[in-house]
């Protein structure tokens, strides 16, 4: 993976572009801190797509994705229902 300076990214990004294509993702620094990955799309769908859980997934976990507030059932019982006709 190459390291493009931002003002070098900014000037030759046709062909940091080229780059990516052919040699995989490049890596823009901004002040000498990493910045941003400049990946192709077909990895970055793959990526995301990865990332992703399935409803499968989200049915089978453990892991709650809230809190459910179900108040106290009272003392009352249930009604009866009417009958018609």
């Amino acid at each position: 993976m190459k390291i493009w300076p931002v003002q070098d990214a900014k000037a030759r990004f046709s062909e940091m572009l080229d780059a990516c294509l052919k040699k995989g993702p490049q890596l823009v620094t901004r002040r000498g801190v990493d910045a941003a990955v400049l990946v192709p799309i077909e990895q970055w769908q793959r990526l995301a797509n990865d990332s992703r859980p399935t409803l499968k997934d989200l049915l089978l976990t453990d892991f709650a994705r809230g809190e459910l507030n179900i108040p106290p059932r009272g003392k009352r019982k249930r009604r009866r229902p009417e009958r018609v006709g």
